[in-house]
């Protein structure tokens, strides 16, 4: 489990150190940061891929994702243009109780190559425990060179030189000097992250799909059907049932297999057919795909949710919640959400709930009653 997420520099977020918990939720007014913050745990899991530079060019490149305040920010002056002391930086990096890991992205030198614009990685470092000393480094890298702490504690070389666009994470796999790092690769690569599902007329999910057994929901939902009878295969009796039951009294949902090929049909109370996934409303499919995503058969360690109150009528913010309730019992939960309502509805069912709330403070987010001396404790490799 994550016990701290840190970011700086990264779009409004120029310096965020959070704790987190088992079942956290991420509110605040629009325009505070949750997006940002839920790009940045993105980010950390595409470095596991080796896809962190493709991502951040998709967003504008390094000169659009970086904090576009001042180096320095002071409560007594105004915001103001100063000469930079220190080299321009983008980090990112979590702790657990076992392993921390953080990431340091920086200007390209001066070169010929098209690809000129593209940020490089200066620094990665690997640690054991939640906090980062000389002394728990097991490995890290040095522009594009990695090494290795050997079992008698001395340092060895890693063997071959990284591109600076590649990760330690996901080029470098040694596992009997380095097998932390390759654990640390499939935990990452193992997150699981939903964001507006889709739901309008041409959505994957309103179509029939081939069926196959469905322990996991594709991000855009086009196994639905398969993945509703998974879950109502070999999960507990009777949760899925439950599930629409709370949602939705009086109905529901069965699967209809033609050939091979799984469709859904929603039982209401009070019409004489079944209703297909196409005749669907857009609030009642969405919780259905959240219904699939949250009682999935083989949890992740982590899920991270952006907002899946969206379309939902206030009605079924209760049920959504108590689903999100029900998939914190087996993996870490990280919701983004600015519904009030939706919170309170968390706030109901789950004594153990984490809120962070986000704020701007001259342009940087920060977090609602967190004193710089409450932060969990936290170091950046240096370059």
């Amino acid at each position: 489990m994550l016990t701290t997420l840190a970011v700086e520099n990264y779009r409004s977020l120029r310096r965020v150190v959070m704790p987190l918990r088992r079942l956290n939720v991420v509110t605040g007014a629009n325009g505070t940061g949750k997006s940002s913050l839920y790009r940045a745990l993105r980010l950390l899991a595409d470095a596991s891929r080796n896809g962190a530079i493709a991502a951040l060019a998709r967003e504008g490149g390094l000169p659009s994702t970086l904090w576009a305040g001042p180096e320095q920010v002071r409560k007594d002056r105004p915001v103001q243009g100063t000469v930079r002391t220190g080299p321009v930086a983008l980090r990112m990096g979590f702790a657990s109780d076992d392993y921390g890991y953080a990431m340091d992205f920086g200007l390209p030198r001066p070169t010929d190559s098209a690809f000129h614009l593209d940020p490089e990685i200066k620094r990665e470092s690997l640690w054991a425990g939640p906090f980062l000393r000389p002394a728990s480094l097991l490995m890290e890298r040095v522009n594009g060179r990695v090494r290795i702490r050997g079992d008698d504690g001395k340092w060895q070389d890693g063997g071959h030189v990284l591109q600076t666009f590649d990760s330690m994470l996901s080029e470098f796999a040694d596992p009997q000097r380095a097998p932390e790092l390759l654990a640390l690769r499939e935990r990452i690569r193992a997150w699981r992250f939903y964001d507006h599902l889709r739901t309008d007329a041409d959505a994957p999910a309103r179509r029939a799909q081939i069926g196959t057994r469905t322990p996991i929901l594709d991000p855009d939902g086009a196994d639905l059907a398969a993945a509703l009878q998974t879950i109502r295969e070999i999960s507990p009796k009777g949760v899925l049932e439950e599930a629409i039951e709370l949602a939705f009294p009086g109905s529901h949902v069965e699967i209809v297999n033609a050939a091979g090929r799984f469709e859904l049909a929603f039982r209401q109370h009070g019409l004489l057919r079944p209703l297909s996934s196409a005749e669907l409303s857009d609030g009642t499919l969405r919780y259905l795909l959240w219904v699939a995503a949250l009682l999935t058969p083989r949890p992740p360690e982590l899920l991270v949710l952006n907002e899946p109150e969206t379309s939902l009528h206030p009605d079924l913010l209760p049920a959504l919640a108590n689903l999100v309730v029900t998939a914190s019992k087996g993996a870490q939960v990280i919701v983004v959400t600015h519904s009030r309502p939706f919170v309170a509805s968390l706030e109901a069912l789950a004594d153990d709930l984490h809120t962070l709330e986000l704020l701007k403070a001259q342009g940087a987010t920060a977090l609602a009653h967190q004193h710089p001396l409450e932060e969990p404790p936290w170091k950046w490799p240096t370059r």
